[in-house]
Formats: structure tokens, sequence, C-alpha cells
């Protein structure tokens, strides 16, 4: 016998509040309500799930595990409800993207826009995150395709060539730096502002220091391009940002953008799926518009 939704989330209620008696109110029941139906998931799986104390419920080793696995289960469920009430809403198909920061502060949401305003049967779930991430929910199933940054991991995948972007200083109007372009060489001398170590952009601009025998010298790392030139604003360093999102504070901000001459610093994206998508599924019809979105930028370019 399979334990039931409800069983699980007051498990993972009692977990969380490590108390009987406010899991069943949460969970509006009884108590001995509660305490049957903790009793009989213990009964299922054969093994004890909590310590029970004067001060309150304690998890076993058991009760840890199943507590991991319960979240899971749950959040899958919610994700299913989610799902099939597009269907109940006329959608016909949901596709759940992952685009990385640059993709989206730059160009995506106006690629998918365009692509919903064509396939209104279609409803498109968008997040952001770092290239690493997507990558990781794709092979975990949580994503049916991702926009990542060249140089993040994605062997085994389905890749396609999206966008590029190029990489630039972001500096203060006052600052005395008042040239074209410049190499991230000359940046070394400064305290810069960059994204936590986590992101491809931070690990980049490291090993790029690193291959010219120099420390990076980060004294600021913060979760957003905003926040970058937010701190740049203050005069806590300079940042190093993607041309196009960087431009979009820079008025604002008062702050000039100066793009890098490195080869590197110019990026490719890339599309990410767990295997080519058939031509005429919604997936497939993504992909070929996307392509031609970067393709029509590329030749007004």
């Amino acid at each position: 016998m399979l334990p039931d939704i409800d069983s699980l989330a007051l498990f993972v209620r009692a977990a969380e509040l490590r108390n009987l008696t406010r899991a069943a109110e949460a969970s509006f029941i009884t108590v001995p309500a509660a305490s049957r139906r903790l009793s009989l998931l213990e009964h299922q799986f054969s093994a004890q799930l909590f310590e029970r104390h004067s001060r309150g419920l304690e998890l076993t080793p058991a009760g840890e595990q199943l507590l991991s696995l319960a979240r899971e289960v749950i959040a899958s469920v919610h994700h299913m409800r989610a799902e099939m009430g597009n269907y109940a809403t006329g959608r016909q198909a949901v596709i759940r993207m992952q685009g990385n920061t640059s993709a989206m502060t730059q160009f995506l949401p106006g690629d998918i826009a365009s692509f919903q305003a064509a396939h209104d049967k279609v409803r498109i779930v968008l997040e952001e995150c770092w290239s690493e991430d997507a990558v990781r929910r794709l092979r975990s199933n949580e994503a049916d395709i991702g926009v990542v940054v060249e140089g993040c991991s994605a062997e085994g995948l389905w890749t396609r060539p999206y966008r590029r972007d190029r990489l630039a200083a972001v500096l203060r109007t006052d600052d005395p730096i008042d040239e074209p372009e410049l190499a991230f060489s000359l940046l070394l001398e400064r305290d810069l502002v960059g994204l936590e170590g986590s992101s491809t952009l931070t690990r980049l601009l490291t090993a790029q220091a690193s291959s010219l025998m120099r420390p990076m010298p980060l004294r600021v790392q913060v979760r957003s391009f905003e926040a970058v030139c937010r701190a740049v604003e203050a005069r806590l360093g300079t940042g190093i940002l993607p041309l196009t999102a960087a431009r979009s504070f820079a008025e604002s901000m008062h702050l000039k953008v100066i793009p890098l001459t490195d080869p590197w610093a110019l990026r490719r994206m890339l599309l990410c799926l767990r295997q080519k998508p058939d031509p005429a599924s919604p997936l497939g019809l993504l992909v070929a518009h996307l392509e031609a979105q970067a393709a029509a930028d590329d030749g007004d370019a």
C-alpha cells in the first residue's frame, strides 16, 4: 500500500514544526487522527520516523531521509497540478525553460514573447539561473530547455548556437579611463565588483586573471547585474558585465561602459536540451524560433 499525499504532507509539517499538535492544526485534523496517520506511515515503511519526547518530535535517521524524499514528492505533485491546469485553460503544452542571467537581462524575454504571440497554445515557464544550474536541471528532468554560456559543462546534452555577447568594463562617468575599448589586464590594478563565485562569468574572469599570473582583485561580490552597477555607482570598484546588459543601467546610474578587446570577451550562448527535439513538436518549434531570432539579429549587426 502506497502512502497518500496528505499523510506525507502531515509528516513534513510535523518534521518542520517538531510538534504533533501544531502539525495537526496546520493540517486541519485532530491530534489523534494525525497520530494515527504518522503511525500508519511508520508501519508502511517498517521504520520509526520520530523519537517522541516531552519537548516534541525528533526525526530519526529514517525520518530525515523520508523528509527529503517527501518534499520532492510534494513538489512534484504541485508541479503536476500546475501543468495539468494549463490544459484546463486551453494550453496544450508546457515548456520549462531555464535562462542564464546574461540572456535573461538582454534578449531572451523578447524572443520568448514573440514566440508566445505566435503559439498561444504553448505555455513557457521561464526561470533565471546560472548556466551550471540550468545544465543540472536539464539532466535531472526539471527543465526541458536551457540557455547557457559556452564553457560550462554540457557533455551529453544536445546543443545549438544561440546568441553572442561581449563583455565590457563598467565605470562611473567621472572615471579617468576614457578609451573606446580596453584590455582586461588594465583592470587588474583596480578593485573589481563581480557576481558571486559560482557564476560562469566570475569563474571566467578568475581563470583569465590566473593566465596573466595575476590575482583576481574582487572587492565586492553580488547576485545580479543591477547590483554590480549599483556598487560601481557607489564607488566600490569597477564592474565587468555583458555589454548590452550594462548599457541598460548606464544612463540612470551615471555609468560608462567600455567593451573589452580580449578575444575571450566575445562569448557564445548555447541552447541545451537532453536530446534533439521533433521539429514539429512545441519544443522543436521553440528551438527553431530562437535560432531564427538570433540569425536575424546577426544579420542586422
